[in-house]
């Protein structure tokens, strides 16, 4: 397994021979709503697509995880596994092979020599009061290694169930409005994943490390913890879990111990 952070929340995963890219924003500026007056992002420097894509996979349909600028410079035959409400951006924009997960569904990833990857569609992220969006549980079905994704966290209590992952891509700090509430909440539940998951690696993302910032939105958020405090919180705990922070761009291979 290799992962490539493109900042914000996009990842290039590369896992059973397969390379997957997620969320992904690489060009273009980020704005919500066509409202730059109220938030807008900017990467300090373009993120190149990458050249090979056996995936796209989408874990909502807001604008940070379906970019349209981006969605609509890569190739519309590249296969996309999405939730519903993301699936029906790529939809719009005539992806041709799209397969919307709903909580609990599967999709197996093949190549010429088989099926690679399994990926499972979990609950996560409230967007208003009837749509929760979804996080991944990702398997390479080769060397049964494991991987968890979800980007506000926001971690449903079935995850329980599924055993230990090796890997957890997650934020964990928080960003919070003022009077309306978090709107990323890895602070409140980072350690609480990884006691129920106990992986090896953690992984931050959600966090923009080569992204400028302007609009009226960033005057009001507030950042909750630290990678510093949960580091702390699992030495205490005597968890023996890692976390890994790379810098946008960086290629690198998490080192895993097998069973």
């Amino acid at each position: 397994m290799y992962l490539t952070w493109l900042d914000n929340n996009s990842w290039l995963i590369e896992m059973g021979g397969q390379q997957i890219l997620l969320d992904p924003w690489l060009v273009d500026s980020l704005i919500f709503g066509n409202m730059p007056w109220l938030f807008k992002a900017t990467h300090a420097q373009p993120r190149p697509i990458p050249p090979k894509i056996d995936l796209i996979l989408l874990s909502q349909g807001l604008a940070d995880h379906a970019h349209l600028p981006t969605l609509q410079q890569l190739d519309r035959s590249i296969p996309v596994v999405a939730s519903p409400n993301a699936a029906k951006v790529v939809q719009s924009l005539g992806y041709t092979q799209v397969t919307a997960l709903a909580h609990g569904e599967s999709h197996i990833l093949p190549d010429e020599s088989g099926d690679r990857i399994k990926i499972q569609a979990m609950p996560g992220a409230p967007i208003g009061p009837f749509l929760v969006e979804n996080g991944y549980l990702m398997t390479d079905l080769t060397s049964k290694t494991r991987l968890y994704y979800e980007p506000h966290g926001f971690h449903s209590a079935t995850l329980q169930s599924v055993g230990s992952v090796d890997v957890i891509i997650t934020p964990v700090i928080g960003l919070e409005i003022p009077l309306l509430g978090s709107v990323i909440q890895g602070n409140k539940t980072a350690l609480q994943v990884i006691e129920w998951l106990k992986p090896q690696l953690v992984v931050p993302t959600a966090a923009g490390g080569e992204v400028q910032y302007e609009g009226l939105l960033t005057a009001v958020l507030q950042e909750k913890g630290s990678v510093e405090a949960l580091r702390m919180a699992l030495k205490e705990k005597k968890i023996s879990t890692q976390i890994v922070t790379p810098k946008p761009g960086d290629r690198f291979q998490p080192i895993l111990v097998s069973a």
